[in-house]
């Protein structure tokens, strides 16, 4: 079985305890403007949170981001991969996903096509969470950029969706989440998910 550790908080306090370069990999949704003009208050946090998790993490930071909002992080990424989503309509058919690498490579962006949840019926299982990404889309991150055994953080859990992929995967789980409500429903989907036989 995978390892699991799930801390509810404040991911900028939580991640002072964990020591650098000790996870594998960061693969992370933190909130951020969208065309809702919802999150527009947080970016501060978001952005601020990059610099301990660059330093926290000694492979890839995937960081799922309005690609035309300006940001500023400690260095630019070195790709831009696309969540294309199957079912979105207009200027929702998309979502920018920002590779970071330890070695600086330059690597060419792919598509990654996917059905939004957003627009059914699973939306309402994870507590209307805003923006959940399909377990499908997470799976096939973890396998393009982590081994088996890795250890992979997600600073910003919502409703577990990375968690739930890890354990599907055999890779090691660090998940942390702010909100009460969504930790909840994260750690009911990531305990079902440990009982159930691995997808790979």
């Amino acid at each position: 079985m995978t390892d699991v550790k799930l801390y509810l908080g404040d991911c900028l306090e939580v991640m002072k305890s964990i020591p650098d370069k000790s996870v594998d990999a960061v693969i992370t949704d933190p909130p951020y403007p969208n065309n809702s003009g919802i999150m527009t208050d947080m970016v501060g946090d978001a952005v601020s949170a990059f610099t301990r998790i660059d330093a926290v993490c000694k492979g890839s930071v995937l960081w799922f981001w309005n690609i035309l909002y300006p940001q500023s992080f400690v260095r630019n990424p070195n790709s831009i991969h696309v969540w294309h989503k199957t079912n979105g309509w207009q200027a929702g058919k998309w979502e920018a996903i920002y590779e970071y690498r330890k070695d600086d490579k330059k690597t060419c962006g792919y598509v990654l096509s996917y059905p939004n949840v957003n627009i059914d019926g699973t939306r309402f299982q994870l507590g209307k969470h805003p923006t959940p990404k399909p377990v499908k889309l997470m799976i096939d991150l973890i396998l393009k950029h982590t081994r088996e055994g890795d250890t992979i953080l997600d600073p910003f859990m919502g409703s577990g969706t990375t968690g739930v992929a890890c354990v599907q995967t055999g890779r090691n789980f660090i998940g942390i989440e702010i909100d009460p409500t969504y930790f909840a429903i994260a750690e009911r989907r990531i305990a079902e998910a440990q009982m159930q036989p691995r997808l790979i």
